[in-house]
Protein backbone atom coordinates (compact mmCIF):
# COMPACT_ATOMS: atom_id res chain seq x y z
CA UNK A 1 0.00 0.00 0.00
CA UNK A 2 1.48 3.01 -1.37
CA UNK A 3 1.33 6.29 1.48
CA UNK A 4 -1.58 8.12 -0.48
CA UNK A 5 -3.53 5.11 -0.43
CA UNK A 6 -2.48 4.76 3.19
CA UNK A 7 -3.76 7.69 4.50
CA UNK A 8 -7.24 7.77 2.61
CA UNK A 9 -7.43 4.31 4.23
CA UNK A 10 -7.13 6.21 7.57
CA UNK A 11 -8.76 9.01 7.27
CA UNK A 12 -11.68 6.61 6.21
CA UNK A 13 -11.36 4.76 9.71
CA UNK A 14 -11.33 8.18 11.58
CA UNK A 15 -14.39 9.29 9.50
CA UNK A 16 -16.46 5.99 10.63
CA UNK A 17 -14.77 5.82 13.92
CA UNK A 18 -16.60 9.83 14.06
CA UNK A 19 -19.82 8.72 12.69
CA UNK A 20 -20.26 5.85 15.32
CA UNK A 21 -19.10 7.86 18.23
CA UNK A 22 -21.54 10.68 17.91
CA UNK A 23 -24.14 7.24 17.27
CA UNK A 24 -23.82 6.51 20.60
CA UNK A 25 -24.84 9.82 21.88
CA UNK A 26 -28.72 8.72 21.24
CA UNK A 27 -30.76 6.58 22.55
CA UNK A 28 -31.90 3.06 20.20
CA UNK A 29 -35.15 4.49 19.17
CA UNK A 30 -33.43 7.77 17.59
CA UNK A 31 -30.77 6.10 15.61
CA UNK A 32 -32.21 6.78 12.48
CA UNK A 33 -32.91 10.22 13.28
CA UNK A 34 -29.27 10.60 14.30
CA UNK A 35 -27.78 8.67 11.65
CA UNK A 36 -29.73 10.74 9.08
CA UNK A 37 -28.89 14.50 10.59
CA UNK A 38 -25.25 12.99 11.04
CA UNK A 39 -24.83 11.78 7.25
CA UNK A 40 -26.96 14.37 5.48
CA UNK A 41 -25.18 16.37 3.31
CA UNK A 42 -23.68 19.76 4.38
CA UNK A 43 -24.80 23.15 2.89
CA UNK A 44 -21.89 25.09 1.86
CA UNK A 45 -22.61 28.86 1.40
CA UNK A 46 -20.27 32.16 1.42
CA UNK A 47 -19.77 33.56 5.07
CA UNK A 48 -20.75 36.92 6.40
CA UNK A 49 -20.01 38.94 9.00
CA UNK A 50 -23.34 37.93 10.88
CA UNK A 51 -21.56 34.27 11.12
CA UNK A 52 -18.85 35.76 13.20
CA UNK A 53 -20.07 34.92 16.54
CA UNK A 54 -20.17 30.99 15.74
CA UNK A 55 -17.04 31.13 13.61
CA UNK A 56 -15.26 32.32 16.49
CA UNK A 57 -16.80 29.46 18.98
CA UNK A 58 -15.78 26.65 16.33
CA UNK A 59 -12.16 27.93 15.71
CA UNK A 60 -12.08 28.02 19.74
CA UNK A 61 -13.56 24.99 20.14
CA UNK A 62 -11.58 22.91 17.67
CA UNK A 63 -8.21 24.95 18.56
CA UNK A 64 -8.81 23.76 21.98
CA UNK A 65 -9.59 20.23 20.80
CA UNK A 66 -6.96 19.44 18.60
CA UNK A 67 -4.14 21.54 19.28
CA UNK A 68 -4.38 22.39 22.93
CA UNK A 69 -2.87 19.18 24.15
CA UNK A 70 0.26 19.44 21.63
CA UNK A 71 0.92 23.02 22.33
CA UNK A 72 0.21 23.02 26.31
CA UNK A 73 -2.89 24.89 25.98
CA UNK A 74 -6.33 24.21 25.82
CA UNK A 75 -8.02 26.75 27.99
CA UNK A 76 -8.90 29.29 25.30
CA UNK A 77 -11.58 31.11 24.89
CA UNK A 78 -14.25 33.32 22.75
CA UNK A 79 -13.68 37.43 23.92
CA UNK A 80 -15.57 39.79 22.34
CA UNK A 81 -12.49 40.93 20.45
CA UNK A 82 -12.03 37.67 18.60
CA UNK A 83 -15.54 37.72 17.79
CA UNK A 84 -15.03 41.35 16.36
CA UNK A 85 -11.52 40.40 15.04
CA UNK A 86 -14.10 37.61 12.66
CA UNK A 87 -16.36 39.93 12.13
CA UNK A 88 -13.51 41.87 10.23
CA UNK A 89 -12.26 39.06 8.27
CA UNK A 90 -15.63 37.77 6.90
CA UNK A 91 -16.06 41.28 5.62
CA UNK A 92 -13.38 41.51 3.40
CA UNK A 93 -13.54 40.80 -0.14
CA UNK A 94 -12.00 38.74 -2.83
CA UNK A 95 -8.87 37.64 -3.30
CA UNK A 96 -10.11 36.57 0.51
CA UNK A 97 -13.02 33.93 0.25
CA UNK A 98 -14.92 32.76 3.69
CA UNK A 99 -17.73 29.97 3.64
CA UNK A 100 -19.68 28.05 6.35
CA UNK A 101 -20.84 24.32 6.43
CA UNK A 102 -24.66 24.33 8.01
CA UNK A 103 -26.17 21.35 9.15
CA UNK A 104 -29.49 20.94 10.14
CA UNK A 105 -29.28 24.53 10.14
CA UNK A 106 -26.77 25.27 12.47
CA UNK A 107 -23.18 26.17 11.31
CA UNK A 108 -21.01 22.81 12.04
CA UNK A 109 -17.59 24.42 10.26
CA UNK A 110 -15.89 26.79 7.98
CA UNK A 111 -13.11 27.55 5.82
CA UNK A 112 -11.20 30.51 4.32
CA UNK A 113 -9.08 31.00 1.26
CA UNK A 114 -6.60 33.84 0.38
CA UNK A 115 -2.86 34.63 -1.27
CA UNK A 116 -0.18 33.04 0.48
CA UNK A 117 1.10 35.13 3.60
CA UNK A 118 4.13 32.90 4.58
CA UNK A 119 5.79 32.43 1.77
CA UNK A 120 4.41 35.80 0.59
CA UNK A 121 3.41 34.79 -3.27
CA UNK A 122 0.95 36.57 -5.73
CA UNK A 123 1.22 33.83 -7.45
CA UNK A 124 0.61 30.84 -4.16
CA UNK A 125 -2.63 30.38 -2.79
CA UNK A 126 -3.63 29.58 1.07
CA UNK A 127 -5.96 27.37 2.53
CA UNK A 128 -6.04 29.99 5.65
CA UNK A 129 -8.23 28.24 7.98
CA UNK A 130 -10.81 25.31 7.82
CA UNK A 131 -12.17 24.20 11.53
CA UNK A 132 -14.73 22.11 12.06
CA UNK A 133 -17.33 22.15 15.29
CA UNK A 134 -15.46 18.83 16.95
CA UNK A 135 -19.06 17.56 17.59
CA UNK A 136 -18.82 16.88 13.59
CA UNK A 137 -15.82 15.87 13.20
CA UNK A 138 -15.08 12.97 10.61
CA UNK A 139 -18.63 13.04 9.20
CA UNK A 140 -17.65 14.63 5.84
CA UNK A 141 -18.14 18.30 6.73
CA UNK A 142 -14.26 18.97 6.11
CA UNK A 143 -13.95 16.92 3.14
CA UNK A 144 -17.10 19.27 1.89
CA UNK A 145 -15.45 22.52 2.58
CA UNK A 146 -12.15 21.54 1.37
CA UNK A 147 -13.65 20.73 -2.11
CA UNK A 148 -14.75 24.42 -2.75
CA UNK A 149 -12.07 26.23 -1.11
CA UNK A 150 -9.72 23.79 -3.78
CA UNK A 151 -11.66 24.61 -6.31
CA UNK A 152 -11.63 28.54 -6.30
CA UNK A 153 -8.25 28.52 -5.12
CA UNK A 154 -7.81 27.34 -9.20
CA UNK A 155 -10.54 29.37 -10.55
CA UNK A 156 -8.87 32.42 -8.17
CA UNK A 157 -5.51 31.52 -10.74
CA UNK A 158 -3.28 29.91 -7.91
CA UNK A 159 -1.01 27.51 -9.52
CA UNK A 160 -0.30 25.89 -6.13
CA UNK A 161 -1.58 26.70 -2.30
CA UNK A 162 -0.24 25.77 1.23
CA UNK A 163 -1.23 25.30 4.13
CA UNK A 164 -0.40 25.16 7.66
CA UNK A 165 -0.15 23.21 10.59
CA UNK A 166 0.82 21.67 14.13
CA UNK A 167 3.47 19.07 13.99
CA UNK A 168 2.08 16.08 15.38
CA UNK A 169 -2.01 16.89 14.92
CA UNK A 170 -2.25 13.02 13.11
CA UNK A 171 -5.99 14.02 12.59
CA UNK A 172 -5.39 16.80 10.37
CA UNK A 173 -2.71 15.71 8.81
CA UNK A 174 -4.25 12.49 7.99
CA UNK A 175 -7.00 14.97 6.37
CA UNK A 176 -4.88 16.93 4.15
CA UNK A 177 -2.47 13.98 2.88
CA UNK A 178 -6.07 12.43 1.83
CA UNK A 179 -7.42 15.34 0.02
CA UNK A 180 -4.34 15.18 -1.74
CA UNK A 181 -2.07 18.02 0.24
CA UNK A 182 2.19 17.13 0.90
CA UNK A 183 4.68 18.56 3.54
CA UNK A 184 7.28 20.80 1.24
CA UNK A 185 9.57 21.05 4.40
CA UNK A 186 8.46 23.85 5.36
CA UNK A 187 8.48 25.09 9.42
CA UNK A 188 7.76 27.94 11.14
CA UNK A 189 7.50 28.45 14.92
CA UNK A 190 10.76 26.32 16.19
CA UNK A 191 9.28 23.45 14.29
CA UNK A 192 6.03 23.46 15.90
CA UNK A 193 4.30 24.74 12.48
CA UNK A 194 4.63 22.43 9.40
CA UNK A 195 3.91 23.39 6.04
CA UNK A 196 1.69 21.31 2.94
CA UNK A 197 1.83 22.04 -0.44
CA UNK A 198 -1.07 20.87 -3.20
CA UNK A 199 -0.53 21.69 -7.21
CA UNK A 200 -3.87 20.56 -9.57
CA UNK A 201 -2.09 18.35 -12.15
CA UNK A 202 -1.67 14.58 -10.50
CA UNK A 203 -5.20 15.52 -8.87
CA UNK A 204 -7.76 18.03 -9.70
CA UNK A 205 -10.32 19.70 -7.37
CA UNK A 206 -12.58 18.88 -9.88
CA UNK A 207 -12.23 15.03 -8.92
CA UNK A 208 -13.20 15.73 -5.12
CA UNK A 209 -16.41 14.92 -3.96
CA UNK A 210 -19.93 16.81 -4.59
CA UNK A 211 -19.57 20.30 -2.16
CA UNK A 212 -22.68 20.85 -1.68
CA UNK A 213 -21.53 24.47 -2.71
CA UNK A 214 -25.16 26.52 -3.37
CA UNK A 215 -26.30 29.36 -5.43
CA UNK A 216 -24.68 31.77 -2.55
CA UNK A 217 -21.31 30.69 -2.50
CA UNK A 218 -20.78 30.85 -5.73
CA UNK A 219 -21.58 34.11 -6.01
Amino acid sequence: MNRTNGGEFEFILMELSGILGELIQYPEKSWKEGLDRILSPPTIRSATPADAERVARIYIDSWNAGFGALLSRADRIVTPELTERWRHDLAQPVPLRWWVAERAGSIAGFSGIGPSRDPADPRLGELDTIAICPLHWRTGIGKALMAVALRYLVADGYVEAVVWTVEGYERGIAFYEAMGWRRDGGTRADGRQIRFRRGWRSSPPSSLPNSGLNREAKQ
